[in-house]
């Protein structure tokens, strides 16, 4: 019997978190699924240890790491589910994860995509993602990350403006419409991209908040890393040139330059994500990664619009209602930044 479901894990030497990753996965209740495991030329002997222990998972191995984006598409072309569930390594599902996915996406035959309830490995009450929020500059957001999920007021299932990939269902019918993750994007932003492209393409986007992950947050990627610094920095303004309406695109330099006064605020005081920069880096490395990440932003620009063009075509939302669409879901520099005033 076909799979209704395909997982797609995308590793990098994280042979590390597999173990939990994929025993959380052997004892779903909702039996209708193929693991597709994608592996970017780790060094770690990740493949022999899951060809040995989980014979069940489909294994593809790539020559070089070529990123979580085209990973998770080259995993798309060995999947045959009408339902593609990406999921980190370095997470822990619970139970009847994937059977809350499914049921919510069953009842729902207009929503494209629908996130779940991605908590802290260390803590499970404190929240990393409940669906993104979004910045007037294209930077994006766990909505509630780091508050606990006990204190906040929430259904079962709850609009979103689009699903964080560490954990996330797609529609496939979705996918073959708009395509799946830009290849161009390397990492990070990139579920961003798609989530946008698949609302404003008119699918919706849902949380069930009953399908529970638990992650442990930038293990892969490192927190602030400079490689991290350079492409959160490209791929926020890629977001936005490829999805925002032209009346939010032409205000994206303005919000960037109050975003970077915020951030150096944060950076001098150690308070907030400052404290977190302050720790990836020099000063100077920390500056550099920002530079890089404008320049190659800029210098991709032509390709970029190429594909803007594409993507306003397959729209099925005017540009009134997809800037009503970003502003409700609208995070402030506050928010994004993590900047609690202590």
């Amino acid at each position: 019997m076909i799979p209704r479901v395909s997982i797609i894990i995308v590793n990098w030497n994280g042979r590390h978190h597999l173990a939990e990753c994929l025993d959380s996965i052997s004892v779903q209740t909702f039996r209708g699924v193929e693991v597709v495991l994608v592996d970017n030329g780790s060094t770690d002997g990740s493949v022999s240890f899951v060809r040995e222990r989980y014979p069940w998972v489909k294994l593809v191995g790539l020559s070089e790491n070529t990123g979580f984006a085209t990973g998770n598409n080259r995993g798309l072309e060995q999947s045959v589910g009408e339902y593609l569930v990406t999921l980190n390594n370095d997470t822990k599902a619970e139970p009847n994860w994937l059977a809350e996915l499914v049921a919510v996406a069953d009842a729902h035959p207009g929503v494209g995509m629908v996130g779940c309830r991605i908590c802290s490995f260390a803590d499970p009450d404190i929240v990393d993602s409940l669906g993104f929020g979004i910045c007037r500059d294209g930077m994006s957001r766990g909505l509630f990350r780091r508050r606990r999920y006990s204190l906040l007021n929430m259904g079962s299932v709850e609009e979103i403006l689009v699903p964080s990939a560490c954990a996330a269902l797609y529609r496939r019918a979705m996918i073959d419409e708009i395509g799946f993750f830009d290849d161009d994007f390397f990492a990070y932003a990139e579920d961003t991209d798609l989530g946008l492209r698949g609302r404003f393409a008119g699918w919706g986007a849902l949380l069930a908040t009953q399908a529970v992950v638990l992650h442990k947050y930038s293990r892969t990627g490192g927190a602030f890393s400079p490689l991290k610094i350079f492409l959160v920095e490209r791929n926020h303004y890629w977001v936005a040139m490829k999805n925002f309406p032209l009346s939010c695109l032409l205000l994206v330099p303005a919000y960037t330059l109050l975003r970077y006064l915020a951030q150096l605020r944060l950076v001098l005081t150690g308070s907030g994500s400052g404290g977190e920069f302050r720790a990836s880096g020099s000063s100077a490395a920390i500056a550099v990664a920002l530079v890089r990440g404008i320049w190659h932003a800029l210098a991709g620009m032509p390709r970029v619009m190429a594909k803007r063009a594409r993507i306003m075509n397959k729209r099925r939302l005017t540009p009134g209602e997809m800037a009503d669409l970003i502003r409700r879901y609208r995070l402030s520099f506050r928010e994004l930044l993590d900047d609690s005033g202590d």
